[in-house]
């Protein structure tokens, strides 16, 4: 089973990289559920040695998109991969609550060579086994699911269901609301394919300047936890 932290800052980056996480997904403003980071960032991110997976997302909120920022998608996807990227996070909706499969084919073409998951969207579907089907027909490498739930705890029977229903077709990556309370029963029962996770919390920025704000804030003390839930070493890499 692999773990994939989700990193919206340098500490978060450095962090995957001394407790040698699979794989990240790299994000900006995580506080508004994460949006798509800049070249910089993900240059930052490479240059680190962390197997960077960029996530694709023009705006917070829903994601039933219009053409324009469908074209901004395709555009950051194109731009991921000139970058070098490992992979991209993806997810789009029609205008009927399904997976947006004209733009996941477009998608998949701006991206060959580079592995696809599609994220959370995926939770605002109402039947798991359409969409499995529909990511499964377009060559999608693996959906991020809190199994059609707010959380991993309420999604729990669900992620039962797709994991058994994908059958290895599909990787089932289990994130959403994972906490110390609840990874072991997710590595120990669920035993998805990955676990994705955060290891955050709300923190003050800067409080010195009249721009200070509240962030969610990696901490490491959280991430060592998590991961010895999962049985994994945490001696740091040199």
């Amino acid at each position: 089973m692999k773990i994939e932290l989700c990193a919206a800052s340098m500490e978060a980056i450095l962090l995957a990289r001394k407790y040698e996480f699979d794989r990240i997904e790299l994000c900006q403003n995580l506080e508004q559920g994460g949006m798509t980071p800049s070249p910089g960032f993900i240059e930052y991110s490479l240059a680190c040695g962390v197997e960077t997976h960029v996530l694709i997302r023009p705006r917070p909120g829903g994601f039933r998109y219009n053409d324009d920022e469908i074209e901004i998608v395709l555009r950051d996807v194109r731009e991921c991969k000139a970058i070098g990227a490992h992979g991209v996070v993806v997810g789009i909706l029609d205008e009927a609550g399904w997976v947006h499969e004209q733009a996941l084919e477009k998608i998949m073409l701006q991206a060959e060579g580079m592995s696809v998951t599609f994220h959370r969207a995926f939770d605002d579907l109402v039947n798991y086994e359409k969409g499995l089907n529909t990511l499964i027909e377009h060559g999608v490498k693996r959906v991020l699911s809190s199994g059609l739930a707010s959380n991993v705890d309420l999604g729990f029977t669900n992620l039962q269901g797709m994991l058994e229903y994908a059958d290895g077709r599909i990787e089932i990556m289990s994130g959403g609301g994972v906490t110390g309370a609840n990874i072991a029963r997710l590595y120990k029962e669920l035993q998805p394919d990955a676990i994705h996770f955060s290891a955050t919390a709300k923190q003050p920025l800067n409080e010195e300047s009249k721009f200070s704000e509240i962030v969610l804030q990696v901490r490491e003390d959280k991430l060592i936890h998590l991961l010895k839930e999962v049985g994994r070493d945490v001696r740091i890499s040199q």
